[in-house]
């Protein structure tokens, strides 16, 4: 064990930090494929309702929030009810802020699989609706 000032695990706080920028990165890898798929980058790490949406992007009428999950092992767990929530209350603050009409609104989860080059990226679109149930597991 690795004590640091005040006897703070230091080992945890570099990993977070780890943790940390290699979301950040994933995130990027992400807005990029968007991008390359015409998808107009609205909002990054947006914050509000109680919560934090990775991504906001829009294409035409179409607006889609973005769960980044990033994981340098093969599985992925799947988003949780309670994390469903918060993403859907963070989602309705987001709209509430908006003066345009969107004809299509849905939540996606991108998978990114990191644990060697190149990356890989995997989509779950309309990942759970708006009342929080899942229209697809994956693990």
């Amino acid at each position: 064990m690795v004590l640091g000032c005040g006897g703070l695990l230091v080992l945890g706080v570099v990993e977070k930090r780890a943790a940390l920028a290699l979301g950040y990165r994933a995130e990027t890898f992400v807005v990029e494929a968007l991008r390359r798929d015409a998808w107009n980058i609205r909002a990054r790490n947006w914050r509000g309702g109680g919560g934090e949406l990775d991504i906001v992007c829009a294409r035409g009428r179409t607006l889609r929030f973005v769960e980044v999950k990033a994981r340098t092992r093969l599985e992925f767990e799947p988003i949780r009810w309670r994390q469903q929530q918060r993403l859907i209350r963070s989602a309705n603050a987001y709209l509430a802020d908006q003066h345009c009409l969107w004809s299509d609104v849905f939540f996606s989860v991108a998978l990114v699989a990191c644990q060697r080059l190149p990356w890989r990226l995997s989509w779950i679109d309309d990942a759970f609706d708006s009342q929080g149930d899942e229209s697809c597991h994956f693990g």
